[in-house]
């Protein structure tokens, strides 16, 4: 129901807008711009999901083969203890853990391409024990929140896109990123945890929380101590070695199961373009709402009465260039991404602005996209109060991303 009301607020406040932009701008064109973003926006969710279907075949044939041998399920095991308390509505060894860690796992090493599929088939297997199959249940919103707040250890995307625009040291924002990614994951959880009434002074998931805080202190300690030029090339490093060797590992447990591999590979791919096609309405539907909104003007008008708020409150306001990468974030990953190139394009790969942009870009993920391809890929309608929690978890994650920014590079 939220979701419903979101999406009809993009095409309301679009339309006043443009009006306002006819009426006293003059800007006749912006109609035009409104319907031409209409249809490119929703040519881009078709080619989004048929670029999705590779990738989908690939992981979820990966998945199946892993699932027959047994890889998933001892996966399931090995943090049943933690999960069973996040997720108390599943029951305990409940396959959808093993593609809710896998599907963590990805986004922690900054895979996209292969959290997504595993993240949709969690999102399937917690749909199988769904009481309503329209509503989304307690943990389908604890696992969608967890995946909009973006924890990534491994930044590689932004990393890519700053050596790319001629930044100097491409690595310098893997630390910024690693401790607003971290709030943002750290927010969205207690949040969450607290409108499910889960106890977060359990000893596991206590502990939990303490271990994953030390784990991420470490790493700053290590990358704190490399050369710029080290960060990048050992952070690709430790990806892609580590989920290379867990393709592997499935592999030898299907031989040591004596499956058909190959046989299993093609009937998880199979699933893996079923879902695919499933998801094209949703995102259609998203995208073009997002689109419409953008090329209004609202986009616009939002920063700028930030900025004059900013400037009232007499607050330094360097930061506010990298603001339309924060406000475009929650609604498009790839408008983000072109916000902040736009703003390395504008500003300069080494400005505190494009750094802010880039801290922002890697401190939290497209929560609407996320909304739309989950939840649209198991029919789900009445999305309750994810996308709230969802972008309560984005805004922690900019803020502390601002702050974090001011601190290393101000």
């Amino acid at each position: 129901m939220v979701l419903n009301y979101i999406w009809i607020s993009f095409f309301l406040i679009a339309f006043g807008v443009a009006v306002i932009q006819s009426v006293f701008f003059g800007n006749l064109t912006i109609w035009n711009d409104i319907m031409n973003s209409s249809f490119t926006s929703a040519k881009t969710a078709f080619e989004i999901s048929l670029g999705l279907t590779g990738v989908l075949s690939l992981w979820l044939g990966l998945m199946k083969i892993g699932e027959r041998g047994g890889i998933i399920a001892l996966f399931s095991r090995l943090i049943s203890p933690l999960f069973c308390r996040l997720f108390p509505d599943l029951p305990k060894n409940h396959p959808a853990f093993g593609s809710i860690f896998m599907n963590v796992s990805a986004n922690m090493l900054g895979l996209d391409n292969a959290a997504t599929p595993l993240g949709l088939k969690a999102m399937k297997e917690m749909q199988e024990i769904n009481p309503d199959k329209e509503t989304a249940s307690n943990p389908m919103i604890m696992f969608l929140v967890l995946n909009t707040t973006g924890l990534t250890l491994v930044p590689l995307g932004v990393m890519v896109y700053r050596a790319q625009m001629g930044a100097a040291n491409p690595s310098d924002i893997f630390l910024p990123i690693l401790i607003a990614t971290y709030c943002s994951t750290l927010a969205g959880l207690i949040a969450v945890c607290l409108k499910q009434k889960i106890n977060l002074f359990d000893r596991v998931i206590m502990g939990s929380i303490l271990g994953l805080t030390a784990i991420i202190g470490s790493i700053l300690y290590f990358f704190a101590g490399l050369p710029q030029e080290k960060v990048s090339l050992y952070s690709q490093f430790g990806a892609n070695c580590l989920l290379f060797c867990i393709i592997i590992s499935f592999i030898i447990a299907g031989i040591r199961k004596k499956i058909n591999i190959y046989d299993a590979f093609i009937e998880g791919a199979k699933e893996g373009f079923k879902t695919a096609v499933t998801i094209i309405p949703y995102l259609v539907a998203m995208l073009v709402a997002i689109a419409i909104f953008r090329a209004s003007g609202a986009m616009d008008f939002i920063i700028s009465g930030i900025t004059a708020g900013i400037n009232a409150c007499g607050i330094d306001s360097d930061f506010v260039g990298a603001l339309p990468t924060a406000l475009m974030k929650p609604l498009s990953g790839s408008g983000a991404r072109g916000m902040m190139v736009d703003a390395m394009n504008t500003y300069g790969a080494d400005s505190f602005v494009a750094r802010v942009a880039s801290t922002i870009q890697g401190s939290t993920d497209t929560t609407f996209y996320i909304l739309a391809v989950y939840f649209g890929s198991v029919g789900i309608r009445n999305t309750r109060y994810s996308a709230g929690y969802g972008l309560f978890a984005d805004l922690v994650g900019i803020i502390a991303a601002i702050v974090v920014a001011y601190i290393f590079f101000k």
